[in-house]
């Protein structure tokens, strides 16, 4: 049995996966504050609720944009699973080709993402992670990785309107009723909500313009759903997306 950990500013991803296919799956808050006996407690008890026995986990593979939480989560890992975990990087195989400037500096979750995509819903593609940041991913036919956009998340440009202005109150992130807000609650909804959904379908547009063809759009991430439904420009929402790419990664460096 695979455990895959996808550690992200927000949220961290953990998925169990065996026999061909995902056991569970489970989304906890990030915390930098914690130690690994906390995590491996959490880990513990969310294996509990399901049923499961983590002694056995036969391989563990992590992903983390959190450099702070890497070594909790290897000494979490290490103590209580018995296992040294494969970590992702730009100098592991990745089954991708890496095509930009400066390859270290590019995210594990932005490297499954581009596997995950390739493997699962073909090329060209471009996926949209709707998460902490709004990242575009550019696959191209032949499934390298060429680069993309990084935007503020939702939950950023939500929370910096509510810290940085007197009067403007804290919101749920969900669909106006209208473009047009009648009050202020929806007239900041219109602005993030669909404020996003422009910002999509903008940058969608352009690049598959620059991929020069008809690229498949894939969508993942905390709030992808929330986009999904008010536009056409996402063709396909996948929350196993990075996941699938952190199993795949897995499976090219070690066997179980």
């Amino acid at each position: 049995m695979l455990l895959v950990m996808n550690v992200n500013n927000t949220n961290t991803m953990l998925g169990l996966h065996r026999e061909g296919q995902w056991t569970a799956s489970w989304r906890i808050a990030t915390d930098r504050a914690k130690q690994p006996d906390e995590y491996a407690m959490v880990l513990r008890n969310l294996f509990d609720y399901s049923h499961l026995n983590w002694s056995e986990v036969s391989g563990v593979a992590l992903a983390s944009v959190v450099p702070p939480l890497t070594s909790c989560f290897v000494d979490m890992s290490r103590r209580y699973l018995g296992h040294d975990p494969l970590i992702v990087s730009n100098e592991i195989k990745t089954g991708v080709r890496i095509l930009i400037d400066y390859p270290a500096e590019i995210g594990a979750d932005r490297i499954l993402n581009a596997l995950g995509a390739k493997a699962r819903h073909g090329c060209p593609a471009i996926v949209v992670d709707i998460g902490t940041a709004t990242t575009f991913d550019a696959i191209s036919k032949d499934g390298d990785y060429l680069g993309g956009a990084i935007a503020p998340g939702l939950g950023i440009a939500a929370e910096a309107l509510y810290s940085r202005t007197a009067k403007l109150p804290r919101i749920e992130l969900a669909a106006p009723p209208a473009a047009i807000g009648k009050n202020t609650v929806h007239a900041m909804q219109s602005g993030l909500v669909l404020g996003y959904v422009g910002l999509v379908e903008g940058l969608v547009a352009r690049i598959r313009t620059e991929l020069g063809g008809q690229a498949k759009v894939v969508a993942t991430g905390g709030m992808a759903h929330i986009l999904a439904q008010m536009t056409d420009a996402i063709e396909v929402v996948d929350p196993m997306l990075t996941l699938e790419g952190l199993r795949l990664i897995y499976h090219l460096n070690r066997q179980e």
